[in-house]
């Protein structure tokens, strides 16, 4: 089931007796969760026939009576357990599952850890509850996300924006909703747009000097402006560790490859096939022109090789800012 599904059915007043959410990605256990907490039931109620828990400081047997418990003056109760992945007892919820109360709401919410379906609780979750899985989302489909979050929200981001707060935010969605909502009320008025520059006074990152600004001039072979950005990079290397640098160029240089390789070069296809905003398959477009696929493979083994420097192999000292003016220069000059 998807989020809007489970929302869609709730709105609806489409109840089931056990909500079992779960994933890796708690932002939408937490929105479907507090949905169910302020819509079910009205204020009044929800003073007799609303209980939250937690799984730490709870037992199932608690957790049952609590939900068989018939409501006070409404068709409903609801009963959610939050963090029930620390409840030591969970496997005893299954005498309640099988046999839920029909009118009750039992929201189970179950974070960070994935249910090994091995076990009889979650067969029976399985076949009894409404089985919702909140996955963690890739890192590149985090800028597609926040474009979506903005336009649900009646205002438009331009994608280096959305680029540039995914690299900064990665991939926490409570924390990027955050920050894109204060963006919205520092624009104020519907339908405006989110520029790079409006991320870079309010959120406080620089939208000249990032992991995205590198691979644009690398891609460029902008010798004097990647040798800029490494600087700064040097100068804050607490903000910008040589690992992350790594990982970045790796995947830019990585898709580069595969653009070499891609057949169907028709911009719809390539975003598809690189996984990456429509707008920006131009710049991979001149960045293949600069780079042979012969030295990419290059490249990628240069990373491999500065990834292991940088963590101590083979006796290796130099300081990490070092190691990344070395990495860049020898990209640029090799």
């Amino acid at each position: 089931m998807t989020y809007d599904q489970l929302i869609g059915d709730l709105k609806n007043r489409v109840y089931s007796p056990v909500y079992f959410l779960w994933g890796e990605e708690p932002y939408y256990i937490d929105l479907a969760t507090a949905f169910i907490a302020g819509n079910v039931l009205t204020e009044a109620e929800q003073s007799f026939n609303q209980t939250i828990l937690y799984g730490k400081e709870s037992e199932a047997m608690q957790v049952s009576d609590l939900a068989r418990r018939f409501p006070m003056m409404a068709s409903h109760q609801v009963v959610v357990v939050k963090e029930a992945q620390e409840m030591k007892s969970f496997g005893d919820l299954i005498h309640y599952v099988e046999q839920p109360q029909p009118s009750t709401l039992l929201v189970i919410n179950y974070k960070y850890k994935k249910p090994d379906k091995r076990q009889k609780i979650f067969k029976v979750l399985g076949k009894k509850a409404v089985w919702f899985e909140s996955k963690k989302l890739y890192d590149n489909q985090v800028p597609g996300w926040i474009a979506g979050y903005a336009s649900n929200h009646n205002y438009r981001i331009e994608p280096k924006a959305s680029a540039l707060l995914a690299e900064f935010l990665g991939s926490d969605l409570s924390r990027i909703a955050n920050e894109v909502e204060k963006l919205m009320v520092a624009i104020g008025k519907k339908g405006e747009t989110i520029t790079p520059e409006l991320v870079e006074k309010h959120i406080g990152f620089s939208k000249d000097f990032n992991q995205f600004e590198l691979q644009d001039a690398l891609g460029k072979r902008d010798v004097v402006r990647a040798n800029r950005i490494i600087n700064y990079f040097a100068e804050n290397e607490r903000k910008y560790p040589i690992p992350l640098t790594i990982v970045s160029l790796y995947y830019f240089f990585s898709k580069l490859l595969l653009f070499h390789y891609t057949r169907d070069k028709s911009k719809q296809n390539l975003a598809a096939t690189l996984k990456v905003n429509p707008f920006f398959v131009k710049d991979y477009e001149s960045a293949a022109k600069r780079y042979s696929a012969a030295k990419l493979v290059e490249i990628i083994s240069l990373l491999r090789l500065y990834d292991m420097r940088s963590k101590g192999y083979d006796g290796n000292t130099t300081p990490a800012s070092e190691l990344t003016r070395e990495l860049v220069f020898k990209i640029l000059h090799t």
